[in-house]
């Protein structure tokens, strides 16, 4: 008898991993598709279309600036750990190849400066390596600098971050705006809060890269101001007296907060700044290879959901903002000169 009850409760065991398993898989590869998203494309550059300043998404919320002089880098993640990595908290290190691939495709050459709007490895896992190999200078948190240091970036390239104070790179000034991040973990904590308190030497799982103070970061030149948000977080009132053109709004997790905050975090960004502009960003899953874009998966925060509430909040609050999807490694015109007169 208590034979076949070990034979049932193994036949159980495994039924029940099973379907586990297979539920976790489905949910998993559920996500929608970018081309649901039908918004317009935004002016890129090209031969045909006079450049002043681009900025390239480069997946998540990595971008690069450029005005033809000087070029800045916000965040700094070419390296993408898998799903199994993350899940299994395995050891994992900067990918010198896809970095060494990235900065010479994009032609990072006249960088100045790499800003991670916060520590997390999907935020600043390479900015030491991309700083070792362009001598640019690091400014972030102080858990940002112990990346740094970890990688073995010079101390002369690290700028610990003094909020609301301007820097100034060849045309650009970049001023950082403490903010929190989105409240997405269990019950409303930040995931993988806390700080960095020593070198951060890899490899080292991603638990490892604590957020350690997050910023908004406000990109300004004479040709217009960019608003960065990497992640979905704010307070009322925060970016008061901030005026924007463009905005580039972290939505990663946001749909699962609920519209209610997400329609008051688009007017803190959007509203407040009277942005014209509006990009998505850190809508895609960051454990796919380099180059790769898929929207997150739906269970984690359904992208076209996110997007419909978008479309509704511009018609209800900010009527002559445009909704635009970045391509990845294309550089948008962020400031085009208006249509000639007829």
């Amino acid at each position: 008898m208590w034979q076949q009850r070990a034979k049932l409760a193994a036949f159980v065991t495994v039924a029940v991993v099973t379907v586990g398993v297979c539920l976790s898989a489905w949910l998993w590869h559920e996500r929608p598709g970018l081309v649901e998203i039908n918004w317009p494309a935004p002016a890129y550059a090209s031969a045909s279309v006079p450049t002043t300043v681009t900025a390239t998404w480069l997946g998540i919320t990595t971008l690069l600036f450029d005005d033809g002089e000087t070029q800045i880098l916000i965040d700094g993640f070419f390296s993408r750990p898998s799903v199994m990595d993350a899940m299994l908290k395995r050891p994992i290190d900067n990918d010198a190849a896809i970095i060494n691939y990235a900065l010479d495709e994009f032609r990072m050459r006249r960088l100045a400066a790499i800003i991670p709007a916060h520590s997390h490895f999907d935020h600043a896992m390479d900015v030491g390596a991309i700083a070792n190999r362009t001598s640019a200078s690091i400014i972030g948190s102080a858990s940002t600098a112990e990346i740094a240091r970890g990688a073995g970036v010079p101390e002369d390239q690290i700028t610990l971050a003094a909020e609301n104070q301007p820097y100034e790179f060849g045309r650009f000034t970049v001023t950082l705006v403490g903010s929190p991040h989105a409240p997405i973990g269990w019950r409303g904590a930040v995931p993988i809060a806390g700080t960095i308190d020593s070198p951060l030497t890899t490899p080292a799982p991603v638990s490892a890269w604590r957020e350690g103070g997050s910023y908004t970061i406000v990109i300004a030149h004479p040709e217009g101001t960019t608003i960065v948000q990497a992640s979905a977080g704010f307070t009322d009132g925060f970016l008061d007296g901030i005026p924007a053109d463009v905005v580039m709004l972290g939505v990663g997790g946001l749909e699962s907060l609920g519209r209610e905050y997400a329609e008051r975090y688009w007017q803190a960004l959007v509203t407040t700044s009277g942005a014209q502009s509006v990009y998505p960003v850190h809508f895609d899953d960051f454990t796919r290879p380099f180059g790769e874009i898929e929207a997150a998966p739906r269970f984690l925060s359904d992208f076209a959901t996110m997007a419909d509430w978008m479309e509704a909040f511009r018609d209800t609050w900010d009527t002559g903002t445009k909704l635009f999807l970045p391509e990845f490694g294309k550089p948008i015109v962020l400031y085009p000169p208006p249509p000639p007169e007829a």
